[in-house]
Formats: C-alpha cells, structure tokens, sequence
C-alpha cells in the first residue's frame, strides 16, 4: 500500500525557517541540500510510515498517535490516519523537544 505524504503549515513554516536560519549561517547551498534531504525523507514515508519509532517524550504520556522519522540532527513528527501521513513537526533533534511537543501537538 501506498500512502499520500501530506506535509501540514506548521511543518511547512518549520521548513521555511530551517532553511532560512541555515542559509544564512551556512549559505544558500547548505541549506538547499538539507531541505532536499528533509523532503526525501518525508517523501519516503510514503512507502513505510509504520517503520517510524514513536517519540520518547509522548511515549512518556503514553501517546501512541504519532511518529517520528530521524533525519539528523532533525526529527519529523507525524501521524497516519487512513491512507495518508501529516507531517505536523519538523525540528532540530537538538531542541527541548519535550515543550516543542506539547506547545504545538497536544495543545492544538
């Protein structure tokens, strides 16, 4: 079965403001390259949603709803429902993922 890979706004601003921070810092063709990477890897769901772990800090709250797929340093958050993944989080792993989950996956 094929899944449709379905990337929300808030993962789309998460996006825009990855590859802006990193073209600035690193330039224009780093951070193309690691948006690139971060779409593949969000295209690649599309095959295999199932084979992505469930993240440690919703798993403390015994959440099972969401997934994630590591993309280092980056985590992409995300959900199946029917035939379709939402990607709903993209963010460097590095963060206080713990209140990033909470702020914009469980208060909306």
């Amino acid at each position: 079965m094929r899944y449709e890979v379905r990337i929300t706004t808030g993962a789309e601003c998460d996006l825009v403001e990855i590859t802006a921070f990193l073209a600035e810092r690193e330039g224009l063709a780093v951070a193309e390259g690691v948006l690139q990477g971060l779409l593949d890897c969000a295209g690649d769901l599309a095959r295999f949603p199932e084979r992505g772990s469930f993240p440690k800090e919703l798993l403390k709250l015994g959440i099972r709803e969401f997934r994630q797929a590591l993309c280092q340093p980056y985590r992409l958050v995300y959900r199946i429902a029917g035939n379709q993944v939402f990607v709903l989080l993209v963010a460097d792993g590095r963060r206080d993922f713990q209140s990033l989950l909470e702020r914009r996956l469980l208060r909306d």
